[in-house]
């Protein structure tokens, strides 16, 4: 019995935790980290030698095209071609040529050009950002984006904040490239100028909130009450960096009860950032409210290493020249931004019939009244 035992092939096993030799976890954290990193590295290299490639390909028959007039049937038969050479690629399709061809032309004239490696300098390449963003958020530019800036604009947002295509998509169809950037701030005067460009940036006009459909006369706490109850829409719609603090946000204040209507931190520009929201066109008194919210929030809320908190005042519409002037003097920094909901009344007649009435809509987004509590919201 001892004997078959002692015959039996040894199988390796686990070591315990506790007879593992001493900083054996922490090497083997490093190594996770090593390889994750290069396999990422691995991809994008990979991501812009493809790209490259087509980038080439495109710039191939563009040229043969224009010197020997080639035409679709030659393309169409490249692409058989290529395919019964590479059965396992996907990329060369009739389609995806005529892709690749679009590509280069829309880039060849920009003057960012891509580094290339020593022994391709003279054959050039896209534009940077285009080249670090996958083939098919290329295929989304070129088809959802005509303008050669707002492309590139895109493309460097997609890079920068890791956007997959359906969420480029979702701000190309937004508009985001027109809109961002666009309300009207006093941050240039109240932030450093760092601070600054980058609140700016983050701000938009309008928002789009069309994931509510309110009537027109809906107030104020039904908007409040519909954002929240599509807070994935609406953090979306606010972009990167956006933290959710709370809803109708007590401060104390002398004898007084204040509620902020939705508080915010936002990650990168490290503040809170008070928003309010108004059901009517912007009025000079709000840039007022805000301004005292904001000493507030700074005061009672703010940590010694956060930058100075920022109020965007969200108005059913605004004027310019009044929001300017409203903002010039002020302390503090505030940004006006106008924002578009599907309004019950824009439906057609057939839809709209379908649809809970106006006052259903309101009952459902506000339910039961708040009590008036010790000096109101100062609304």
């Amino acid at each position: 019995m001892a004997k078959k035992n002692a015959d039996r092939t040894p199988t390796a096993s686990k070591p315990k935790a506790d007879l593992l030799p001493k900083g054996y976890e922490t090497f083997l954290g490093e190594l996770k980290e090593r390889i994750r990193t290069a396999q990422l590295r691995a991809a994008v290299a990979a991501n812009r030698e493809l790209i490259a490639l087509y980038w080439q390909i495109g710039r191939g028959i563009v040229e043969r095209q224009k010197a020997h007039r080639w035409g679709n049937a030659v393309l169409d038969r490249l692409g058989r071609d290529l395919q019964a050479e590479f059965p396992g690629v996907s990329g060369f399709s009739r389609t995806n040529l005529y892709r690749m061809r679009a590509f280069y032309l829309a880039y060849k004239d920009t003057p960012e050009i891509v580094p290339q490696p020593v022994g391709r300098l003279a054959e050039g390449g896209p534009p940077e950002a285009v080249a670090a963003v996958p083939w098919g958020h290329n295929v989304v530019l070129l088809e959802q984006a005509k303008d050669p800036d707002e492309r590139l604009w895109y493309a460097r947002k997609a890079v920068e904040n890791g956007w997959s295509r359906s969420v480029l998509v979702h701000w190309i169809e937004s508009g985001l490239y027109e809109r961002q950037g666009r309300a009207s701030t006093n941050f240039e005067r109240t932030l450093p100028k760092a601070q600054s460009d980058l609140a700016r940036e983050t701000l938009k006009d309008p928002y789009k909130f069309e994931f509510l459909t309110l009537a027109e006369e809906a107030e104020e706490k039904a908007v409040e009450e519909g954002l929240l109850a599509h807070i994935r829409q609406f953090l979306i719609e606010l972009g990167a960096g956006f933290a959710f603090v709370g809803q109708q946000v007590h401060l104390e204040i002398g004898d007084e009860d204040f509620y902020i209507d939705l508080l915010f931190y936002h990650l990168r520009l490290r503040c809170y950032v008070v928003i309010e929201l108004k059901t009517t066109k912007f009025k000079p008194e709000y840039a007022g409210k805000m301004n005292f919210y904001l000493s507030a929030a700074d005061d009672l809320l703010r940590h010694p290493d956060d930058a100075p908190s920022i109020g965007i005042i969200l108005c059913k519409a605004k004027d310019e020249v009044v929001a300017e002037y409203a903002l010039r003097d002020l302390s503090k920094p505030v940004g006006v931004s106008s924002y578009v909901t599907k309004l019950v009344e824009s439906l057609p007649p057939a839809l709209r019939g379908s649809l809970p009435s106006p006052e259903q809509w309101e009952r459902e987004l506000t339910g039961a009244r708040r009590k008036p509590r010790k000096g109101g919201r100062g609304s």
